[in-house]
């Protein structure tokens, strides 16, 4: 189906255009020395999957709360004005809330299947453009999921402005480390953490499971910015890393503002800078907030790209001591969780056989 009658807040229009200049690179070396990209590459076929049968698509919704999240992480609980509204208020606002972040998660999937594509012309070793085409399928396979996901709820939301203005720099930017930066350590490694929020928290197995299994993908994404980066970026001058810490500051603020959902609040006719003061001022939001950047911060120092700028950058947004955590084993937990995930599905079909013998 066509979102066209689902959209809360209407569009400006059904498409964005962005315009572009880079150049396209054809590589004839066909090199193969980086077993490393390699390696990932073969993990990226071997872990495809069809999204159409690995999640149970039959399963129910519940509409008051479609993602099942409990009440007290709604990020206005406690606002006065809200803990005055009427149930059916409260819950048509909630409803709101988690469609238009699962609709960010939409449209920023899509972003990152235009860019992975990008990176296939771009990026210079016929390694790393193998293991984009992998990433390429996978971010297809995102979109469908989040699609069917927002179909079942039947009400979606616009792309947010400051995801639109960090997507329309990484796209516009004609260096290839740009779009990985922007997308595979940024976009993607702050969804990660919103991600991992509905998989431990959710109660609707449908809504866990998406997201477990877009995580299990993610990690590997991760993984490849990382490879690449952190061998690229010590064969900059200062200059150059100085101008892409800049731009890595300022993208997680971006990044980090999206989920004030402004124009979300206006259009439910709230007093939008009393909603997002209450967002910065209490303790579970300011929380919240943080750790959307548990992902990024570990992957930022690994990379190299740890100067001055960008450390006090990360004291001023309170997120600088994220940087000891072990994002291996985050991520070898995002595997885990997914296998955890298709177990427990197999063990329900293994039982309902038996049952209806």
């Amino acid at each position: 189906m066509a979102f066209t009658d689902t959209y809360g807040i209407k569009p400006d229009s059904d498409a964005w255009h962005v315009p572009q200049n880079y150049d396209t690179r054809f590589t004839w070396t066909y090199s193969d020395d980086r077993k490393d990209l390699l390696g990932l590459y073969a993990k990226g076929k071997q872990k495809q999957w069809d999204a159409e049968y690995r999640i149970d698509w039959d399963q129910e919704i519940d509409w008051e709360n479609p993602q099942g999240m409990p009440n007290e992480l709604f990020v206005l609980n406690g606002w006065a004005p809200y803990e005055k509204m009427s149930k059916g208020e409260r819950i048509e606002l909630r409803r709101n809330s988690q469609a238009w972040g699962l609709s960010q998660f939409l449209h920023g999937e899509q972003g990152a299947l235009i860019c992975s594509a990008k990176i296939v012309q771009q990026v210079p070793d016929l390694e790393a453009k193998f293991y984009a085409a992998t990433q390429t399928i996978d971010e297809a396979r995102h979109v469908e999921a989040y699609k069917r996901l927002l179909e079942k709820i039947g009400l979606s939301h616009p792309m947010t402005g400051p995801l639109k203005t960090l997507l329309d720099q990484v796209l516009s930017d004609n260096r290839w480390d740009m779009t990985y930066l922007g997308m595979q350590v940024v976009i993607e490694g702050l969804a990660l953490a919103a991600f991992a929020g509905i998989r431990d928290y959710s109660s609707s197995p449908l809504a866990a499971s998406v997201n477990a299994y877009v995580m299990e993908d993610e990690a590997r994404h991760v993984a490849f910015g990382r490879l690449t980066l952190r061998e690229y970026y010590p064969q900059l001058t200062q200059k150059e890393r100085d101008e892409r810490e800049q731009f890595l500051v300022e993208a997680c603020y971006h990044m980090r503002d999206r989920f004030e959902q402004r124009e979300l609040w206006e259009h439910m006719g709230l007093d939008v800078e009393d909603a997002c003061r209450h967002m910065h001022e209490t303790s579970g939001a300011r929380q919240f907030r943080t750790h959307l950047f548990n992902r990024i911060v570990p992957v930022v120092k690994d990379i190299g790209l740890w100067g001055p700028i960008v450390r006090k950058g990360y004291a001023d947004m309170g997120v600088l001591d994220y940087a000891q955590l072990d994002i291996d084993a985050m991520q070898a937990n995002d595997e885990a969780v997914a296998a955890q995930f298709d177990a427990r599905r197999a063990n329900v079909e293994e039982v309902a056989a038996i049952a209806a013998e």
